[in-house]
């Protein structure tokens, strides 16, 4: 079987990095990391992945005078993923502006993974975003990348639950779970060739939506809770 070759491009930990180089250790994955690109040096991401082998390199920003580091990035991460036979880029917790004109040469062969329900809260702090809005659900989002922040085809989705006690650690953690599962699953999908942008929406082939609905709170424990509580006024009195 050939594997789709897949580069992953971190900032930090990478967890999401981790996941998908466990999926590809089932030998019936289609896709295997045959790169990592990291920004930074002196993160987790970065350490494990040059322990575990996989080739791995720095990009870290230029001090040379009059020249853009945006565009030198895109310049050497281009000449790196072709001398790496990349065919499809997974940003992973990937923190800084792609260069339009990279992003453009990996049109829908450029994933991304963001912690919120897209296209709710994109940026930085999804989770803290979706908290003071006051939602009951939140969840994760991958996409084909375009060069505008957090934009471009949705391609997956996953949900959960926010609770009445969450902060924004205890939410971010609950959504990372789940992307660990959709990330992986994404790919598969990609590497399958199932995947179709047509008027900037994706179509999957045999894609079967799920029997499943919910409600935040659930109805019967509403029902459960006097009106009268002490201390609590509905609302409009």
């Amino acid at each position: 079987m050939n594997r789709l070759r897949v580069a992953v491009m971190i900032s930090g930990r990478g967890s999401n990095l981790r996941a998908l180089v466990n999926a590809c250790e089932d030998p019936t994955y289609p896709a295997e990391i045959a790169l990592v690109i990291s920004n930074k040096r002196n993160v987790v991401g970065f350490e494990e992945s040059l322990r575990s082998g996989i080739p791995t390199r720095l990009i870290g920003p230029t001090r040379l005078i009059g020249v853009s580091d945006r565009g030198r990035f895109a310049e050497e991460a281009q000449k790196i993923l072709l001398e790496h036979d990349i065919q499809l880029v997974a940003l992973a917790g990937f923190m800084r502006i792609l260069e339009s004109s990279f992003v453009d040469k990996w049109r829908d062969r450029m994933l991304n993974i963001h912690p919120s329900l897209l296209p709710s809260f994109p940026g930085l702090h999804a989770q803290r975003q979706a908290l003071a809005a006051g939602v009951r659900f939140s969840g994760c989002t991958v996409h084909f990348v375009r060069p505008e922040v957090d934009s471009g085809p949705i391609i997956a989705q996953g949900v959960v639950p926010v609770h009445p006690d969450d902060d924004e650690t205890s939410l971010s953690d609950r959504i990372l779970q789940l992307e660990h599962r959709l990330y992986p699953r994404t790919v598969r999908l990609f590497a399958e060739g199932r995947l179709r942008v047509v008027n900037e929406k994706v179509e999957i082939a045999g894609a079967v939506p799920p029997k499943v609905h919910a409600e935040n709170p659930e109805d019967i424990l509403v029902s459960n809770i006097s009106p009268e509580m002490p201390g609590r006024r509905a609302v409009g009195e």
